[in-house]
């Protein structure tokens, strides 16, 4: 599993901004403070529930905390994140998509989540900077605690 100090996999992301795809590259997390939040599956009940909103309604003070950008990540398609970040007003988070599932598989944050949706990310939250992951906080199976918007601010000032 990828570790605090390590780079993160120079594999692309998908993101769809207005109608245009655009590919997510390592030079996005250059030169910044990216706090990169992973989730089971857009629309699903914790994630829509508790997950994104939390970090919607915390945005402006993680930004007060030195964060430069916030991403939510899952393994869907750019089109259904589009949709999800719409649906949940998330102006102020950019909503990535893992297409194919490659950059959680390099990082070794997936789940098998058999028929109810295959292969997909583990909960998570990590704090980038310039590229390589600076804290990481990863949920147990089932788990939303530690990689909510509040725990990460929480580990941000300590």
């Amino acid at each position: 599993m990828i570790a605090v100090g390590d780079t993160l996999p120079e594999l692309p992301l998908a993101q769809l901004s207005g109608g245009d795809m655009s590919s997510v590259e390592a030079d996005y997390f250059a030169g910044r403070s990216v706090l990169l939040f992973a989730v089971p599956g857009a629309f699903t009940p914790t994630c829509s529930e508790a997950h994104l909103p939390g970090y919607i309604a915390q945005a402006d003070k993680l930004k007060a905390a030195g964060i430069d950008a916030i991403a939510c990540v899952a393994v869907n398609d750019a089109f259904v994140m589009k949709a999800w970040g719409e649906s949940q007003s998330a102006g102020c988070i950019d909503m990535l998509a893992d297409g194919d599932g490659a950059f959680h598989q390099a990082m070794g944050l997936t789940m098998d989540t058999g028929g109810f949706g295959g292969v997909r990310a583990q909960r998570y939250a990590m704090l980038v900077k310039d590229g390589k992951v600076a804290l990481l906080q990863v949920e147990a199976p089932g788990e939303f605690a530690v990689s909510s918007a509040e725990a990460m601010l929480t580990a941000l000032s300590t």
